[in-house]
């Protein structure tokens, strides 16, 4: 009885380790196997987008910033639409906008927190820069972001601003 008791809780111990290593290398971003559901949920919904496709530059006067898109109808929209220059007018002192001159397709959303360099539609045409982090029950269709906006709201200044659009580097 004694050594049934004993192997019992070996075996609840030995279960409780691969448990934990299990969720461990999960967690610490090891990699899972070809074909596993963890490799299978960690590549859904990004295989259809290459790196070349996602990204695009926005360009203003002589500052140049790299923008990843979204992965979404939306974006994908977007990028046909390229190059695209466009006067942008300020608004509330946090963003720049400008009316796109076909409509996208929306899917819109309250992001609730706006972050310095979200790339946003408004309605199904109105392009929106963000160049101040700040919250918003307002609803958008996320478009993309730029990569680092580090001197984004000097570039776009207080007024408004002429825009390039575009996918070339």
């Amino acid at each position: 009885m004694e050594i049934e008791h004993r192997r019992a809780w070996g075996l609840r111990g030995l279960s409780l380790l691969l448990c934990l290593l299990v969720l461990g290398g999960c967690e610490a971003g090891q990699q899972a196997a070809p074909g596993s559901p963890a490799v299978a949920a960690a590549g859904a919904g990004t295989a259809s987008v290459k790196p070349e496709e996602s990204r695009m530059w926005m360009t203003v006067g002589e500052r140049r910033f790299a923008i990843t898109l979204t992965d979404n109808p939306t974006a994908r929209a977007f990028a046909v639409q390229l190059p695209l220059t466009l006067d942008m007018a300020e608004l509330n002192g946090n963003e720049k906008h400008a009316d796109l001159p076909k409509a996208l397709p929306m899917n819109a959303s309250r992001p609730g927190t706006i972050r310095n360099g979200d790339l946003m539609l408004y309605g199904s045409n109105t392009l929106v820069v963000f160049y101040l982090t700040f919250d918003s029950s307002y609803s958008y269709t996320r478009l993309g972001r730029v990569d680092d906006p580090a001197g984004l709201a000097q570039a776009l200044g207080r007024r408004g601003v002429r825009v390039l659009f575009s996918k070339d580097q």
